[in-house]
């Protein structure tokens, strides 16, 4: 999947999220942290590409882009497994405190919306022919249909206009149908 849609499949992940798991408190610090957070989350898998576009947002990324590459083996090896998730959740639990103020932002629904894109990102791929190494380091790939023939290739026809206007269409869906929960969510930013 290219990042525009990795974006947009995990903005309508969080906002799912939220809606149906609507946290006790929230203020604007924890939303615009929860945003940008997943947004990053969602680029994390990537990261073993040198053109990442995370790798453009730091001093010096596409020199740490092609070492960090080299360090993944390949593409789509741990990044894109339950271990990886596993891994990240234990580096954020780790860096997030470092580097937000639990006095102003919720560090633990920060932490679950960097995952929340992170792992939408993993089940966006699935729909790709690659697949992903689901069970890595197991050797096989896993993907949705399982039937390879059945799924899209990155950047074609399908992810154009069948994928991404789908997961805009399902947002405004989302929007229409969950129009209270997602009203009390900004009440609760207001507080």
């Amino acid at each position: 999947m290219t990042s525009r849609t990795h974006d947009m499949v995990a903005f309508a992940s969080l906002l799912t999220v939220a809606t149906y798991y609507p946290p006790d408190s929230l203020n604007i610090n924890t939303s615009i942290s929860c945003l940008i957070g997943c947004t990053i989350g969602a680029l994390i898998p990537d990261m073993d590409q040198a053109t990442n576009r995370l790798w453009d947002l730091l001093p010096a990324g596409n020199l740490f882009g092609k070492i960090f590459r080299n360090l993944m083996l390949r593409h789509r090896t741990i990044s894109h497994s339950v271990l990886g998730i596993w891994i990240l959740y234990k580096v954020l639990e780790f860096i997030v405190p470092r580097i937000l103020n639990p006095n102003y932002v919720n560090l633990e629904i920060v932490i679950a919306s960097i995952l929340i894109g992170f792992i939408s990102h993993i089940a966006a791929d699935m729909l790709t022919k690659e697949g992903v190494p689901l069970l890595f380091p197991l050797p096989f790939k896993i993907g949705f249909p399982p039937f390879e023939s059945l799924r899209i290739k990155t950047g074609k026809f399908m992810e154009n206009f069948v994928v991404f206007p789908s997961v805009i269409i399902y947002l405004v869906w989302l929007v229409s149908t969950r129009r209270n929960e997602l009203l009390a969510l900004i009440k609760l930013i207001n507080n």
